[in-house]
């Protein structure tokens, strides 16, 4: 005999995400036109590819912990929820008004945070802190940040890439970012400068670290240094294959599927890279440096 499946209503999570409906319905017509607007302007992008990874593992991340929610639920204050609410109402009116995304999910996750205190109350939200945070992710920086992270960056990367194929033989040349190679020349984007790796290679270890750590502050910012170099380095050998693969088999194939590969592919081994850093940290740190804060 087969047994029936259970209704998906008898769910406990199910049923207690479901007592505050009317929450749940006024933050979908919120979040739903910045979902769209995150998908186009963003998560298209190279740059916040992490973005649908980050909120879909976040929002798991959040069930999974409703009965520690339950359990430490305590009364909030209405005044502070109604200045959260504000803040983050404002925030999207701001965001939508001048299409600024950056405002518009900052203010979407106030709103977020704002009911989930509202419900939970202060020390809930203080326990599983570890979600909250790691759904910050899902905002993307402001360009102008980006611009001035990624202008050393770039300067960087692109010289020690070109300075070691000189240094092999290849007949390169640069001028900032500008690269020379036979009769190719290639200009190095913010895509190949380290920070787009830096924040989905974050945001991927620090959930990694999360599930498997438990959420202990000192071993994750421990780690967290560590892929700052990785994912540096990991841009670095991109360059340098994409500089490979332009010398011998010329632009087309380099800045076609290969380009796109190549991030793939190194994106992977930096990735591969971090949980060997993990793995090692494990066996150096203290267990008092693993342990959940």
């Amino acid at each position: 005999m087969v047994a029936e499946a259970l209704p998906l209503r008898s769910s406990p999570v199910v049923r207690e995400w479901m007592k505050h409906w009317p929450l749940l319905v006024g933050f979908a017509v919120l979040a739903i036109p910045t979902v769209i607007t995150l998908g186009q302007e963003s998560w298209s992008r190279e740059s916040g590819a992490h973005g649908p990874i980050v909120l879909a593992t976040g929002a798991w991340l959040i069930s999974r912990q409703t009965k520690s929610f339950r359990d430490l639920a305590r009364p909030s204050s209405r005044l502070l929820t109604g200045v959260l609410l504000l803040a983050g109402l404002l925030l999207g009116v701001i965001g939508h008004a001048f299409d600024f995304v950056t405002f518009q999910a900052a203010g979407l996750y106030g709103v977020g945070l704002a009911m989930l205190y509202s419900v939970f109350g202060l020390p809930a939200l203080l326990k599983n802190w570890f979600p909250l945070f790691y759904l910050g992710f899902c905002i993307p920086p402001p360009r102008w940040v980006i611009d001035q992270v990624t202008a050393p960056l770039k300067q960087f990367v692109s010289s020690v890439a070109t300075g070691v194929l000189h240094a092999a033989g290849l007949p390169i040349s640069r001028e900032g970012v500008t690269i020379q190679v036979g009769a190719y020349q290639l200009l190095v984007e913010d895509a190949c400068s380290g920070m787009n790796s830096l924040i989905g290679l974050t945001a991927i270890s620090l959930f990694y670290i999360y599930l498997l750590r438990g959420a202990s502050v000192r071993y994750a910012g421990v780690l967290t240094l560590l892929v700052i170099p990785i994912a540096i380095v990991g841009n670095i050998l991109r360059i340098m294959v994409l500089i490979l693969l332009t010398n011998y088999f010329g632009d087309q194939v380099a800045q076609g599927f290969a380009h796109f590969t190549a991030g793939i592919f190194l994106f992977g081994v930096s990735l591969l890279l971090v949980f060997l850093a993990d793995n090692l940290l494990g066996r150096l740190l203290p267990k008092s440096w693993r342990a959940s804060a």
